[in-house]
């Protein structure tokens, strides 16, 4: 019996002495080849993934009615041909009332850029929305070239 577990004993032994010679085997294979295209990371690209917002340039649908789900789609349309680097999230709007149609504003950092009311004409909605992505824009760049040039001891940069 124990020569029986003296057997069993060696034979684990080399289990583990071959498994540990093929792991060592397969690294250095692996470093043979990442020895001969050494890959360096980008010092700039690592900084300005760091300074970008991960969810910059986002449109955001906050419209509850076929009409404003129409205005959503046409001003995101334009958006992209304005905004190609997607710069700036913004969110897009809609509160129905009986009386106007729908009342529709789009927002960027908390603050309105456009509003506007639309009649319950569907039709209007692609001209509007078209409009209405040419003045957002030029209003999110007439804001954030104010919030660079302001600069306060007691407000801070979101308070802006």
């Amino acid at each position: 019996m124990h020569a029986h577990i003296k057997h069993a004993a060696l034979g684990l032994l080399l289990a583990c002495a071959f498994a540990v010679g093929a792991a060592n085997a397969s690294n250095g294979a692996n470093n043979q080849h990442s020895e001969q295209a050494p890959k360096l990371p980008d010092p700039d690209a690592s900084a300005k993934r760091l300074l970008t917002d991960p969810l910059g340039g986002m449109v955001i649908n906050h419209t509850v009615t076929v009409l404003g789900n129409d205005f959503y789609q046409y001003f995101a349309n334009a958006w992209n041909e304005i905004d190609p680097d997607h710069k700036y999230t913004i969110s897009i709007y809609e509160r129905p009332t009986a009386r106007w149609g729908s009342e529709v504003w789009v927002q960027f950092r908390n603050s309105r850029m456009f509003r506007t009311f639309l009649s319950p004409a569907r039709q209007a909605a692609k001209s509007v929305s078209e409009q209405a992505a040419q003045i957002t824009f030029k209003n999110i760049e007439n804001s954030e070239l104010q919030r660079l040039m302001f600069h306060s001891k007691d407000l801070g940069a979101e308070e802006f």
